[in-house]
């Protein structure tokens, strides 16, 4: 035999230099979820190792993630039911914590990257991403409501915003709202092929925003589909879009690979809270080596064509990698 594969496979330092692919703490963006007051640090029940920070705490776990390498990270907001009503007011109140929180941090971490959540959920009282008028999420109006919040967060200090409702045309109307208020620089990155997932449900425990009725089926992407994630990236794209997103990660990775290919853009993929919780419960009933699960889970999706991670798996890869 001429060609013997297994021989670039011999020892570990052959295998490195070969190696296709390689993941290193400047891919990954770490989601982290804010909740007010002072010295609160509450642990997120379905994601072991995550919690809910006040801003005095996590300001100091946003600096041990500096000192790793972590540079990238994206705010979540945790609101009381007393704070959220139909229009989501409180997400462009000036005096609201998320608003003061990315000032906070922009201030104290020049440096730093942060990314926020444009979507209505969080403050929403019907728990949805949009406007809901008589059971039905009205798109066109919901603009509006997000070009507030877009604008909100871009003058607190956000480098990138992330548009998570799927309202179509939303990408268009805030890049309009940003660039006539003077905020040319505040990237968007889009969340282009976001599917109706049964993985985001540790992420809703997290920020107790689950719809109070119905489902999120009529504006977040059929998970049978693939062709319409490429016509969502071209709206995105045309529109203005800076990056564009796969969300989930794993159950997609056809998905992140069609979007590389087809787009120039930095594709961008979010591991989401019930694919890391999954690894985190199979590990912990000692069913899978955790660590090996997690960087091999984290590979295959830069393998598939992601050059940026969002991922809660962040400080555990920097911590093991450094």
């Amino acid at each position: 035999m001429l060609r013997r594969p297994r021989r670039n496979r011999k020892s570990a330092v052959i295998r490195e230099m070969v190696e296709e692919t390689r993941l290193s703490t400047k891919d990954f963006i770490f989601p982290l979820f804010l909740i007010d007051g002072i010295n609160q640090q509450v642990e997120v029940n379905s994601m072991p190792g995550i919690y809910r920070y006040s801003l005095d705490l996590m300001l100091q776990e946003v600096e041990t993630c500096m000192e790793l390498g972590i540079r990238s990270f994206d705010i979540f907001p945790a609101y009381p039911d007393n704070k959220k009503d139909r229009f989501a007011t409180e997400s462009h109140r000036p005096e609201t914590f998320y608003l003061k929180a990315i000032h906070s941090l922009k201030q104290r971490f020049p440096e730093a990257v942060i990314m926020t959540d444009v979507a209505m959920d969080p403050y929403s009282s019907d728990g949805h991403d949009g406007l809901v008028q008589d059971g039905k999420i009205l798109n066109d109006e919901t603009l509006e409501i997000l070009g507030k919040m877009a604008l909100a967060q871009a003058q607190a200090g956000a480098d990138i915003l992330g548009p998570s409702d799927m309202m179509d045309g939303r990408v268009g109307y805030i890049r309009e709202v940003l660039d006539a208020s003077g905020y040319t620089d505040v990237s968007i990155m889009s969340y282009t092929a976001k599917y109706a997932s049964a993985f985001y449900g540790p992420f809703r425990d997290a920020l107790d925003s689950a719809p109070k009725s119905g489902d999120k089926k009529t504006y977040q992407m059929d998970p049978a589909n693939a062709r319409e994630a490429l016509i969502e990236a071209e709206l995105d794209s045309s529109e203005g879009a800076d990056f564009l997103m796969v969300k989930p990660a794993l159950a997609y990775l056809d998905i992140i690979h069609l979007l590389r290919e087809h787009t120039a853009l930095p594709i961008a993929a979010y591991n989401v809270s019930g694919e890391y919780a999954m690894i985190k419960a199979a590990a912990e009933r000692g069913w899978l080596d955790g660590e090996r699960a997690m960087l091999e889970s984290l590979l295959s999706i830069k393998r598939a064509g992601a050059q940026i991670i969002l991922s809660y798996f962040a400080k555990e890869f920097a911590l093991l990698t450094r």
